[in-house]
């Protein structure tokens, strides 16, 4: 952790002169305001102390045991053990977004239960966990297996498998202790020898099974199985397209390990995402054997406070490192996660990152290349898209989901794009409900927090601004009329972009005018301010692809102040309709230019424009014809 400012200072209470002078000379830091309030208020305490009231903050650290020992900084989690216990389920799944704690409470749990860590006391002395004698009691006395999927993130099935069978391998190597001891026959001595990386499939999906059986056997209790990031070589495989092998292996292990085994006294996964990669005919997941597994989500009551930081403990925090004044901002950035009932759940890895560095980061962004989340809203339907540009205004929308996400399902339709964004974080659930008439679960999204809000801010930026000045170019062109200026403008965007933004699916072989549709949609998101943007709507006869109303008093992309004001009470309306060129039937770009701008007047798309009061003066409307990245834009009158 870095060292407050005050650790450079001898130990007195600094005068007022004194104060004002090193504020002045650290105005850039923001422990200022903090100085202020310790000088002003805790005149009895020196600035030294006061510094070394906070315990350092390990960053990364997802060891309990070094955390205790070091007396690193730690937010008390271990209510965790007890109410997971008491709940008695037998399989139990929690899924919670990444960096939120899950690797951590795992690791706690093992050394509270394992016979390993018997006689551990000093590791839970002080905590809550220890205020009951039971659990004092309990402490130390079960066989622990405990795995980790984390780094399962392969490219092709057949090492993704190498790679769970040397995690396999691993845990017996952990337990070799037992081949010299005389409770194990010959047999399972054997059987401990054939565990490798290279083993056979069968062997590898028993191997957790027969281990619980070995360990039954010489400790004469049965055991406890964690495993953490369960869904990492999930993930991994569809993104890899070998998730189908995965599924078959990793049910067979699961089986063997969580459905089949006697010797099972409890077990806990945990992951990001509930139990899904799945056959899209069948919708049969990994779990599908599974009858006694109890699935916990965000929208779940349980152990809603077990993952992720409260408001208290946060504020607590907060106090302790001495940045009591950055509470709404730490509030406004790092917030709006919701457990079950609790509202206020802070993402952690962003809070412990803060309290190291003492400003404001992209922490929990940044630590990964959130590609699947770029790669689903990038390659999504143009509602989609204007979806997440309402979202990005801070406005939330209603829709019916399955939080059991089937990762086929991701390129069939926009409801298993939302639910992985749930899953992961990147929205919350303002409202649930269960409908009992339709018998579907109904949800009110919204993006967390400003942090999130942020990210998508810059994806958006990213998949245009290799030639924002080019975009920005044309979309000063359309609001000036300009029809020459924004042929060559869109051109050159299509020409720099369209590579990019269509993407391994070859969204613009497949679907055309819905690959078109999205890419202008997403370069006339910064207009959203000056226009209400709508898309695929109806209007007269028909649905249009793209509108854009004028707001009252908006800004101009080209004028400002007053100007601009006047010139809003007078601009014009826009409809788009996209076309993309039939060569059977269209031999020219112009023709399609043509047939589009014949559809909007057929169709009577102005309608609801004219019904607004927009006279047909104020309503310009453009066909635009795509073949390729060969883009013409014509104009009707």
């Amino acid at each position: 952790m870095k060292r407050p400012l005050w650790h450079l200072c001898d130990d007195r209470t600094f005068n007022f002169m004194e104060t004002k002078l090193l504020i002045a000379f650290t105005e850039r830091i923001r422990y200022t305001e903090d100085m202020w309030q310790v000088c002003c208020g805790h005149m009895g305490e020196s600035l030294w102390e006061r510094g070394c009231m906070a315990r350092t903050v390990s960053i990364g650290n997802q060891d309990f045991e070094s955390i205790r020992r070091e007396n690193y900084f730690y937010v008390d989690k271990t209510h965790f053990i007890k109410e997971w216990w008491e709940c008695g389920d037998s399989v139990t799944l929690i899924n919670r977004p990444r960096r939120f704690g899950k690797t951590l409470n795992m690791n706690m749990l093992e050394k509270f239960f394992s016979v390993e860590y018997a006689g551990r006391e000093d590791l839970f002395q002080g905590l809550c966990i220890w205020e009951e004698e039971k659990y004092r009691a309990l402490q130390g006395t079960y066989p622990v297996i405990m795995l980790s999927f984390a780094k399962v993130k392969e490219t092709t099935y057949r090492n993704a498998q190498k790679k769970m069978c040397q995690i396999i391998a691993s845990v017996y190597n952990h337990f070799y202790y037992l081949l010299d001891r005389e409770k194990l026959n010959e047999q399972e001595k054997e059987y401990f020898r054939k565990i490798s990386v290279d083993m056979e499939e069968y062997v590898a999906t028993d191997a957790i099974g027969v281990l619980s059986e070995i360990l039954f056997r010489y400790y004469g209790k049965k055991v406890i199985v964690l495993l953490d990031e369960y869904d990492t070589p999930m993930q991994e495989a569809y993104v890899n397209g070998y998730w189908e092998e995965i599924v078959s292996f990793t049910r067979s292990l699961f089986n063997a390990t969580f459905k089949t085994n006697p010797y099972l006294e409890r077990a806990l996964m945990t992951g990001i995402t509930r139990g899904q990669i799945a056959s899209y005919e069948a919708r049969e997941s990994m779990f599908s054997d599974l009858n006694n597994l109890e699935v916990v989500t965000g929208t779940s009551e349980k152990y809603m406070d077990s993952f992720g930081f409260t408001e208290e403990e946060v504020f607590t925090a907060l106090n302790e490192f001495g940045l009591s004044g950055r509470k709404e901002e730490v509030k406004e950035w790092y917030d709006g996660f919701i457990f079950g009932s609790i509202s206020d759940i802070y993402n952690p890895w962003s809070i412990i990152n803060y309290l190291d560095k003492g400003k404001l980061g992209l922490y929990w962004i940044n630590t990964s290349s959130n590609s699947l989340a770029g790669k689903l809203v990038r390659e999504g339907s143009p509602e989609l898209k204007m979806t997440m540009e309402k979202l990005l205004r801070g406005e939330t929308f209603a829709i019916i989901l399955d939080e059991q996400i089937v990762f086929s399902e991701l390129e069939q339709g926009d409801e298993a794009v939302w639910s992985l964004l749930l899953a992961s974080g990147y929205l919350k659930a303002v409202q649930h409900t269960f409908n009992a008439f339709s018998r579907k679960e109904e949800y009110e999204l919204k993006l967390t927090n400003l942090e999130v809000q942020v990210m998508f801010e810059r994806l958006i930026e990213g998949w245009f601004g290799r030639c924002s000045h080019v975009n920005n170019a044309f979309l000063k062109a359309l609001l000036m009329g300009n029809l020459k200026a924004m042929n060559t403008y869109m051109n050159k965007v299509a020409l720099q972009t369209f590579s990019y933004f269509d993407t391994g699916a070859n969204a613009s072989e497949q679907e055309p005018e819905r690959f078109y549709h999205g890419f202008v949609l997403g370069m006339m998101v910064e207009l959203a301010d000056k226009y209400v943007l709508t898309s695929n709507r109806e209007s007269g006869f028909g649905r249009y692809d793209v509108m854009l109303e004028p707001r009252q008093g908006a800004e101009s992309l080209y004028t400002s102040g007053l100007e601009a004001t006047a010139n809003n009470l007078e601009r014009d309306a826009i409809i788009i309709e996209f076309k993309v060129q039939d060569s059977d039937t269209e031999a020219e770009l112009a023709d399609t230019v043509k047939e589009a701008l014949k559809q909007i007047e057929e169709k009577q798309y102005e309608a609801i424009l004219r019904a607004r009061g927009i006279p047909a003066k104020r309503i310009k409307k453009y066909g635009f014809a795509f073949c390729g990245k060969k883009v013409l834009i014509g104009k009707a009158g």
